[in-house]
C-alpha cells in the first residue's frame, strides 16, 4: 500500500508539472483587451486611498437604495454582506456598474467571520487528485493557490504567509509528507510563497516547544514545514465593503429581504422589498439583477422566487475553540493531516491567541450556531496526542461554530455529489445565485457571479474586472514597518476613573494591532485616541483601544455592540469573558456616536450578553462532577 502510494505519487509529478505550466497559461491576464480597465483601476486606487475619502453615511446609503426604482433601477443588487456577497458588490462596482447590496445582520456576521482564519491553497485536493486521478480537484489547486496569492496582495494589513508544521511519526510518513508537499510548492510555482522543507525531531522541537516527542507509542522522527495563508476574517469582510461603498455602491447592514419583486408580464425578479432592521421602515428597491449571495440562507432566498425550488446546501458545521498564546508560538501553526480517527486537525497561533479545530459534521441552519460540547472535547482530545503539555477545557477562553454551505449544482447531471467548488446558478430570470466555494477563493466567486449577472440583466459595464489588482482600503501603500509612525508620534490620552486626563504610551503591542487591523487608516484611529481622550484599552491584556469604537461607529458601519466586539475587532472570537467585561464602554461610546437613548443601551447589553453565550468558553458553561456540560 505505501509502495503505491509513492508510486502514484511519482508518476503524478510531470504531469503536474505540465498542467501548471498549461494553466498558467491559459489563465495569463489579458488586460491589454480592455483598454478601460487601467483606467478604471487608477480611479478606484485613488478613491481608496484618498486621505479625505470617508464612506456615506448609513442613512445616505438608505436614501440611494430607496431612489432606486422601477424606472431608474440598480443594475445589480446583492443579497448577503459576507466575503462573497461583498466581493461581488466591490467587482460590480470597480466595473462602473450602479450597484448596492443589502445584509440581515451585519458584515461578517455569519460564515465569513467563523473561518479558519487560513488562506489555503488546498493541499487535501491535491492529494485527491493525485490518489484518485482526478484532473477536477487539480483544478481546484490551481484555482485556490491562484487567488491566494491575490488575496494577500490586496490585503497586506491583514493577511499573511503562515508556516504550518505536519509532525511524522515514521519514516514512511515523513517522505509521504516532504514528497506531497514539495509537489504542492511545484503546483504553485511562482505564487508559492515560501518553499516547504523537512527538520529533524530535534530542529522541530526547538521551533515548537510543545510538541510532543512520542505519540502513541512512537517517537517523532522529524516534520515538515510548508506555508500557507492566514488572516484577520471578519476585518477583510469589513474592508470589502467599505471598498465598494468608497467606490458608490449602496451598501446596507441590519437591513432583511423580505420579499422579492416580479415584473408582472414575465415574472423576472425586477427588485427587492426591505426591511432595515434598526429603524425597522420597510422600502422597494429596484434592480436590473438580483445577486443571491446569502451563504447557508440562500435557499430561503431561491424560495421567494420559486416556492417548489430544490435544496442547493448541504450545511456542515465546523467547530473551532481559542486556547492561551503558550499552546503554540508565535509565528508557526500546526496541522495533522489524519488523526488516529482520520480527521483532520490544526493548532494555529491568531492575534496572539491559538486557535485550534476543527469538526466537519451535518447540521441545521441557524443564525448563531453553537458548538457542542463533544465536538469541543474531540478537539481537545486531538491535539493532546501531539502536545506534551496538559490540554485542559478550563483553558478554552472561546469555543464557536460556523456553517458551511456545501452547495449542490441544480443544472449538474450527478446531483449526489456536494461541490467543494463554488456554483453559480440563475434557476428563475432575474436571481443569480452564488454559493459553496471558500474564504480563499472569494474574488474569483464574485468576478463569475457578475460575469452572470452582466449575461442575463444584459448590462453594459464599463470595463472588465479589474479587483485581481485591487487593493481593499488600508492595503495600499501599507509596509510592515508602518506601525513605527504609530509609536514615534501619536499618544494615548487616557481618562482615569476620576476624571483626570493622563498621557500613555502608544507601545508596540498597540501600535502593530492597530497597522494591521487599519492599515493605512490606522493614523486616524491614533488621532482619535490622543485628541478625543479615548486610548484606554478596551479589555485588560488586549490591545483594542475606545478609539476604535468611535471609528467604526463613524467609518465603519459598527452599529451595535455586537457589531464591535465580533466583527470590527475579534475579541468575542479570542475571549468571551474580557469581551464580557468590555461590553458596557463599548456601549457607552457607541451610544453617544449614534445618540442611543436608555431603552436602546439596555436592549443592546440584552443582545450582547445574549450572543455571547452562544460562545462556549470555559466562563459560560458549567461542570457537574467534575465533568463539563454546556449550559
Amino acid at each position: 500500500m505505501a509502495a503505491s502510494k509513492l508510486r502514484t505519487l511519482g508518476a503524478v509529478m510531470a504531469a503536474t508539472g505540465m498542467s501548471y505550466t498549461a494553466v498558467t497559461l491559459l489563465s495569463s491576464p489579458v488586460s491589454a483587451s480592455d483598454r478601460g480597465a487601467t483606467a478604471a483601476l487608477e480611479s478606484a486606487r485613488r478613491r481608496t486611498t484618498d486621505p479625505a475619502a470617508i464612506v456615506p453615511s448609513r442613512e445616505v446609503q438608505a436614501a440611494a437604495l430607496m431612489g432606486a426604482s422601477a424606472a431608474s433601477p440598480l443594475d445589480v443588487l446583492v443579497i448577503g454582506g459576507g466575503a462573497t456577497g461583498c466581493g461581488v458588490a466591490l467587482d460590480a462596482v470597480s466595473r462602473g456598474l450602479r450597484v448596492g447590496l443589502v445584509e440581515r445582520e451585519d458584515f461578517s456576521s455569519g460564515t465569513s467571520s467563523r473561518s479558519t482564519k487560513l488562506i489555503h491553497g488546498g493541499v487535501r485536493y491535491l492529494e485527491k487528485a493525485v490518489f484518485n486521478l482526478d484532473y477536477g480537484q487539480l483544478k481546484l489547486v490551481f484555482h485556490a493557490l491562484k487567488e491566494r496569492k491575490q488575496v494577500i496582495e490586496n490585503a497586506p494589513h491583514l493577511c499573511h504567509a503562515l508556516p504550518c508544521m505536519t509532525p511524522c511519526f515514521d519514516w514512511f510518513e515523513t517522505l509521504y509528507y516532504w514528497v506531497g508537499l514539495k509537489m504542492y510548492d511545484l503546483v504553485a510555482g511562482r505564487r508559492m510563497l515560501h518553499l516547504s522543507r523537512y527538520y529533524s525531531a530535534d530542529e522541530s522541537i526547538e521551533l515548537f516547544p510543545t510538541l510532543a516527542r512520542k505519540g502513541h507509542n512512537r517517537s517523532l522522527k522529524g516534520t515538515v514545514v510548508y506555508y500557507d495563508g492566514q488572516m484577520n476574517d471578519s476585518r477583510l469582510n469589513v474592508g470589502l465593503a467599505c471598498t465598494a461603498a468608497l467606490l458608490g455602491a449602496s451598501v446596507f447592514n441590519h437591513a432583511e429581504v423580505i420579499s422579492l419583486i416580479k415584473d408582472e408580464n414575465n415574472e423576472r425578479i425586477i427588485g427587492a422589498h426591505i426591511r432595515d432592521n434598526l429603524s425597522r421602515k420597510e422600502f422597494d428597491t429596484y434592480a436590473k439583477v438580483v445577486v443571491n449571495a446569502a451563504g447557508p440562507f440562500c435557499d430561503s432566498i431561491r424560495r421567494m422566487a420559486n416556492k417548489e425550488a430544490p435544496n442547493m446546501i448541504s450545511p456542515s458545521s465546523g467547530v473551532h475553540i481559542v486556547l492561551p498564546d503558550y499552546y503554540s508560538p508565535e509565528g508557526m501553526g500546526l496541522i495533522v493531516p489524519k488523526t488516529k480517527d482520520g480527521r483532520v486537525v490544526f493548532m494555529l497561533p491568531w492575534l496572539g491567541r491559538t486557535v485550534a479545530g476543527t469538526t466537519d459534521s451535518s447540521t441545521v441552519i441557524t443564525m448563531y450556531p453553537e458548538p457542542h460540547e463533544d465536538e469541543i472535547r474531540f478537539i481537545l482530545d486531538a491535539i493532546s496526542d501531539y502536545l506534551n503539555v496538559q490540554v485542559r477545557r478550563t483553558d478554552v477562553l472561546s469555543a464557536w461554530s460556523g456553517i458551511r454551505p456545501l452547495a449542490m449544482d441544480p443544472s449538474a447531471k450527478n446531483t449526489e455529489s456536494l461541490s467543494r467548488d463554488h456554483v453559480v446558478h440563475e434557476d428563475h430570470p432575474g436571481l443569480i445565485t452564488i454559493t459553496g466555494g471558500k474564504w480563499t477563493t472569494y474574488r474569483s466567486m464574485a468576478e463569475d457571479a457578475v460575469n452572470a449577472a452582466v449575461r442575463s440583466g444584459k448590462l453594459s459595464p464599463s470595463n472588465g474586472c479589474v479587483t485581481e489588482n485591487l487593493c481593499i482600503v488600508g492595503g495600499d501603500g501599507w509596509e510592515p514597518a508602518s506601525f513605527t509612525t504609530l509609536a514615534q508620534y501619536y499618544t494615548r490620552m487616557k481618562k482615569t476613573h476620576g476624571g483626570k486626563v493622563i498621557p500613555g504610551i502608544m507601545d508596540s503591542a498597540i501600535s502593530k494591532h492597530l497597522s494591521h487591523a487599519y492599515g493605512t487608516s490606522a493614523e486616524r484611529v491614533a488621532l482619535i485616541a490622543q485628541n478625543e481622550n479615548l486610548g484606554k484599552r478596551l479589555a485588560h491584556g488586549y490591545p483594542f483601544l475606545e478609539a476604535e469604537v468611535a471609528y467604526c461607529a463613524r467609518h465603519e458601519y459598527c452599529e451595535s455592540a455586537v457589531d464591535f466586539i465580533a466583527r470590527r475587532s475579534r475579541l468575542a472570537f479570542l475571549d468571551t469573558a474580557a469581551a464580557r467585561r468590555a461590553i458596557p464602554r463599548v456601549i457607552e461610546i457607541l451610544a453617544s456616536e449614534h445618540k442611543w437613548d436608555k431603552a436602546r443601551k439596555k436592549h443592546e447589553l440584552q443582545m450582547a450578553k445574549d450572543f455571547l453565550e452562544t460562545f462556549k468558553s470555559s466562563k459560560n458553561a458549567q461542570f457537574h462532577d467534575g465533568k463539563h456540560t454546556s449550559k
